[in-house]
């Protein structure tokens, strides 16, 4: 075991991590945060999409202790108490999520792009979102929840 020092979502957590240990694991089984999802275990589905140092990454294959020192945003961490995000409130109300398994990592990646781009294209949009698939909606509703987001989030 490994001591390392985890902020998520603006809360310290010194925590003892297996060697192996993903971040996605330590999150879910450790810090009980279960909003980030385990699809495809490889990198490749951003179900497991988490904020770290401001970039997306896919949780399932960044080692725990990659993470050691750093800031990492879930799911749980956009909201403002009771408050969604306007991210978040764009896609339920616009219906850019079904299932809602693919909906944490899609929020978040849109939070990435939208932070470094406020006015994205729907072609900007497509590559922000790229590494995040959804099994159940066909993208355009997501595509729409992310532009509604961006005005959103501009005012």
């Amino acid at each position: 075991m490994k001591e390392i020092r985890l902020n998520v979502n603006g809360t310290e957590y010194d925590i003892a991590v297996r060697p192996h240990a993903t971040l996605l694991e330590v999150l879910r089984e450790d810090l009980g945060l279960i909003g980030t999802k385990e699809g495809c275990g490889e990198g490749e589905c951003g179900a497991c999409t988490v904020i770290i140092e401001g970039k997306a990454a896919n949780s399932c294959i960044v080692l725990a202790l990659e993470a050691d020192g750093k800031e990492v945003t879930t799911i749980e961490g956009l909201a403002d108490g009771g408050k969604l995000h306007p991210i978040q409130e764009a896609f339920v109300e616009i219906g850019g999520l079904q299932c809602g398994f693919c909906t944490p990592g899609m929020i978040l990646s849109t939070k990435v792009l939208l932070d470094a781009n406020p006015n994205p294209t729907d072609e900007e949009i497509k590559k922000g979102l790229e590494g995040n698939f959804c099994r159940c909606t066909g993208y355009t509703k997501i595509i729409e929840s992310v532009k509604v987001a961006a005005r959103k989030v501009r005012g």
